[in-house]
C-alpha cells in the first residue's frame, strides 16, 4: 500500500484534532510505517502542476485551491502508476487517473 505525504499529514492532523491519546496515535504510526509513503520529488511536483493544468482546462474542480490536498493525492497515484482507492467523488473524472473499482 502506498500513501501520499498529504494523506499522512491529514491522518496525523485528524488524530491531533480529535485529541487521540498516545497509544492510539502510536497505533496510527505503526499503520503508516507498514505502508510506503511516496516521497515528494521533482517528478511528483511536475505531475501536480500538469494535473492541475489539465483539470483546469477541463473545468474539473480538483484544480481549485480548495482541493490542493486532493490534487496532491491524485498526482501521487499518477506518479507511481497506481489506481487510487478513495470513496471521495472529487477524484472522479480526473484525466488519466485510474480509480480502483473497490473504493468503499
Amino acid at each position: 500500500m502506498f500513501l501520499s505525504v498529504t494523506t499522512v499529514a491529514e491522518l496525523r492532523y485528524g488524530a491531533l484534532a480529535a485529541e487521540w491519546g498516545a497509544p492510539r496515535r502510536e497505533r496510527l504510526e505503526v499503520a503508516i510505517a507498514a505502508t510506503t509513503v511516496v516521497p515528494v520529488s521533482d517528478e511528483l511536483i511536475t505531475i501536480v502542476a500538469e494535473t492541475r493544468a489539465s483539470c483546469r482546462r477541463s473545468a474539473h474542480p480538483i484544480s481549485d485551491a480548495a482541493h490542493t490536498s486532493d490534487l496532491w493525492i491524485a498526482a501521487t497515484a499518477l506518479s507511481i502508476g497506481a489506481a487510487l482507492v478513495s470513496a471521495d467523488r472529487i477524484f472522479e473524472g480526473v484525466p488519466v487517473l485510474i480509480l480502483h473499482p473497490d473504493r468503499s
